[in-house]
């Protein structure tokens, strides 16, 4: 069972996911664009009315909040990040009218909380935003593809900045008010455990250490055999008795690294089709050979094995508390912004 974490606003959408573009590194979460897409329905239904932006430009206002402008582009931008990420891998439509006024009340949700959490103060704040700035900008591979990022986001470097600076700053405001006020006893962990045991019910699970020896998609042949002669070079001296862990720290282009190339247990399906066979023929102890994926070539260790079974209470109470949490968070965020706009001074253009 997954639980996830979602407290941002669609208005911040845009800087979140230019930041974390490329984060998916971390060889399990790439894995997961192996997963099947949604299908299109066949069935046939009345076309949606779409929006209109005819005659408008970005700088037009759509919405003020307690005097604070929203504009057309601020939406444009949001509905086109919602839009990206509901249709993977599917043709993008234009955005309905229906669409555009949830993206829009969403901006203001927002703004709401901007406004509230600018009261408070931010430890730090500018260093904070610049951090997130310069991290974000590490996980491309040189500025071309960083401005290309921002490019087709509709961002500039500016915008980013400021979209950062309000993320961080309504986080601040959760972390403040919300967060405190909520609380989940290991009680109600355990009903949610009782009355959903379908949820934890698991196949076989491998724990597996891995080394990656990273090759871009645009890598040259010649880049290509580098890197393999790198991860046969590595996988000799693991053969000659080097510490597995000790060479994933220091040669591994994957975040796990920093764990010794641990990725903690997973079962099928939650890995690439090659890495996932080769990493489930082994036995605890054993190493494969090199093994090529879309992200390069690994050498992978197994050192665990689960077989199926339901996962017992203690393994996924974190997890259960931290959903459970997250959920009454969300619902103290949804209360906590209708009472700012019970107080506040709403004007909505016509979309």
């Amino acid at each position: 069972m997954k639980f996830s974490r979602k407290f941002i606003s669609l208005q911040l959408l845009a800087a979140i996911s230019l930041v974390t573009f490329q984060t998916g590194q971390a060889f399990s979460e790439d894995a997961k664009a192996t997963q099947p897409q949604p299908k299109a329905t066949a069935k046939t239904e009345a076309p949606a009315k779409t929006a209109t932006t005819a005659k408008t430009t970005p700088t037009d206002p759509v919405a003020k909040v307690n005097g604070t402008v929203i504009t057309r582009g601020e939406l444009d931008r949001a509905t086109k990040v919602m839009a990206g990420q509901s249709r993977m891998g599917q043709q993008p439509s234009p955005p309905t009218k229906e669409v555009e006024d949830a993206v829009l009340n969403q901006l203001i949700s927002a703004e709401l909380l901007y406004q509230a959490g600018a009261k408070l103060k931010v430890a730090d704040l500018d260093k904070l935003v610049a951090d997130k700035l310069a991290q974000g900008k590490t996980k491309f591979a040189n500025d071309a593809d960083y401005e290309n990022a921002l490019k087709s986001s509709d961002l500039t470097p500016k915008t980013l900045e400021e979209l950062i600076r309000k993320d961080t700053v309504i986080n601040n405001l959760i972390v403040k008010e919300i967060f405190p006020k909520v609380s989940v006893s290991d009680a109600d962990a355990k009903k949610f455990y009782d009355d959903n045991k379908d949820k934890f019910k698991r196949g076989d699970q491998i724990r597996a250490s891995h080394i990656l020896c990273k090759v871009d998609p645009q890598a040259t042949a010649e880049e290509k055999k580098k890197a393999r002669e790198k991860a046969e070079g590595l996988l000799k001296q693991i053969k000659a008795g080097k510490d597995f862990a000790e060479l994933a720290r220091t040669n591994s282009d994957c975040p796990s690294k920093e764990q010794g190339g641990d990725l903690n247990f997973f079962g099928k399906g939650q890995m690439v089709p090659a890495f996932e066979a080769a990493a489930f023929a082994l036995k605890p102890g054993e190493v494969s050979d090199v093994v090529e994926t879309q992200f390069g070539y690994h050498i992978i260790k197994v050192t665990d094995k689960k077989g199926a079974g339901e996962a017992k209470f203690d393994e996924v109470k974190p997890r259960i508390l931290d959903y459970l949490k997250n959920e009454k968070v969300q619902k103290a965020i949804n209360d906590y912004i209708t009472q700012l706009k019970g107080k506040a001074k709403i004007e909505k253009m016509a979309l």
